[in-house]
């Protein structure tokens, strides 16, 4: 990639350049014709030579170290994995490896909070479908299916993938069985009240029954809609 080339070839000789990372389609080997480069540059202390840019070509960002040491929001981090560290300067590479996997405190946090959620969703779910409003049911089942993998992927340690990447991610990087065909895209968005009897034995394993305990006889509804 000649645009690719060039930045890398201009970042190398700057000196405040800490490294170059690259994300993205490129990244993950899914580039199609219409993918632009997504390309992180890492400086040292703020440039002019280096400023957010972005065009249907390249989509730059600028980060500082401490920037890219910060994982306090967690939405842009599932971006790191796969990344491509094209020029590293002194660690980071590790900052890289620690915004796409979350320590394990990280993942039974999300893991407690997302199963939560997805447990409201399908008890708002299956309460629409037996008072009969299909379209309602099948609103919140749409919903829950974020929760659903945010779910499935802390309680396996890992950050939930962008929907764009769903099915990259358990080609490349498989959960146990039965979770790689239980969440590839063609199934997963049609089947997440199924899905609730195999996500409560996981959480339980886990040890997060006491999430399931505080909804109650509210579990007994969804199981009744899912078995």
């Amino acid at each position: 990639m000649p645009l690719l080339d060039d930045l890398l070839t201009r970042a190398t000789a700057d000196p405040r350049v800490a490294a170059v990372i690259l994300t993205g389609s490129h990244a993950r080997g899914l580039a199609t014709e219409h993918s632009d480069v997504d390309v992180i540059v890492v400086v040292t202390a703020p440039a002019d030579a280096w400023q957010r840019d972005r065009s249907p070509e390249l989509d730059l960002g600028v980060l500082t170290p401490e920037q890219l040491a910060d994982t306090s929001v967690r939405w842009p981090r599932y971006g790191f994995r796969g990344a491509q560290v094209l020029l590293d300067r002194g660690g980071v590479a590790a900052l890289v490896e620690r915004q796409a996997v979350p320590t394990a405190d990280e993942a039974r946090s999300w893991a407690r909070e997302a199963l939560d959620g997805y447990v409201n969703q399908l008890y708002r779910a299956v309460k629409s479908r037996r008072d009969g409003h299909p379209e309602a049911a099948l609103m919140d089942e749409r919903e829950s299916v974020p929760w659903l993998l945010e779910t499935v992927f802390a309680l396996h340690g890992r950050i939930r993938p962008y929907n764009k990447y769903l099915e990259w991610e358990l080609a490349t990087h498989p959960l146990p069985d039965p979770w790689n065909e239980a969440l590839a895209p063609a199934h997963v968005a049609d089947h997440p009240v199924e899905l609730f009897p195999a996500v409560a034995e996981l959480a339980l394993a886990h040890g997060h029954g006491d999430v399931l305990d505080e909804w109650g006889a509210d579990i007994d509804l969804i199981l009744s809609r899912a078995l």
